[in-house]
């Protein structure tokens, strides 16, 4: 399979969703990456889902959810994985919602294993692959935690959704080093701009892009790559001008 470009964006209406979901196979776009509001409504009823966007090829392209992975963050984390299942998605995207001054490097040897365990089950029992999704002030933030994350993960059962931004943010200022360190794992990207502490539509922030699709190259990445787009601008605009730097920088 080669790189399949996907979108990502919330949306605070039904007008704004609409749009979204209508226009991004005609400007280019493979998929969608789905954030939870966008699905919720309809995880109990994956049909209902079908029948309303199911036409739509890769309309879900990928499933983005979070919490922690308490009993009742395990227990919604499972509803998740049999929606993807039942929609036709092999791919949900995890953000995991814990503070990262409240764990130690310990901490996130066990997050490791459990990851690991809730990836098997997902394969397993659903045939859904789970990506961690690094956040800013996550468990998996620094540039440390990444090693000491991904050595407690058995072989396969998860991988890693790669985000520029929230990596920058984080002090991870070498985004090539980590692609090309994590390649094995890396399932997705989400490519998002970032400058003064604002989330930047593709191409008008301060991330200097070029060692970043380089690495995405030399890595051989055959997979999905989303923009994730959180600028809060217009939904269409953002949507082409994210498409075609996406397109340009994998020239």
């Amino acid at each position: 399979m080669s790189i399949k470009l996907a979108f990502s964006r919330p949306t605070s209406t039904v007008e704004e969703q609409t749009l979204l979901f209508q226009q991004y196979r005609a400007v280019g776009y493979d998929g969608l990456q789905l954030k939870g509001p966008q699905y919720g409504p309809y995880l109990n009823e994956p049909e209902r889902f079908k029948e309303a966007w199911g036409q739509l090829p890769g309309v879900g392209s990928a499933l983005i959810t979070g919490g922690r992975l308490d009993e009742a963050g395990t227990r919604q984390l499972r509803k998740v994985f049999r929606f993807a299942s039942g929609i036709g998605t092999d791919l949900v995207v995890y953000c995991h919602g814990v503070h990262r001054a409240e764990v130690t490097s310990k901490d996130i040897r066990g997050y490791g294993d459990a990851f690991s365990e809730l990836g098997l089950e997902a394969q397993q029992q659903y045939g859904v692959k789970l990506s961690l999704h690094h956040h800013h002030n996550n468990p998996v933030m620094y540039r440390e935690d990444f090693d000491i994350f991904f050595d407690r993960i058995q072989d396969q059962s998860i991988g890693l959704t790669v985000d520029t931004a929230h990596l920058v943010k984080s002090g991870v200022h070498d985004v090539a080093e980590l692609i090309r360190s994590f390649g094995h794992v890396i399932d997705n990207f989400h490519l998002k701009d970032f400058e003064q502490g604002d989330w930047k539509v593709l191409g008008e922030g301060a991330i200097d892009f070029k060692p970043i699709f380089d690495a995405i190259k030399a890595i051989n990445y055959n997979g999905w790559m989303s923009a994730d787009e959180e600028s809060g601008g217009e939904v269409l605009e953002g949507m082409k001008a994210c498409y075609a730097y996406m397109r340009n920088g994998l020239k």
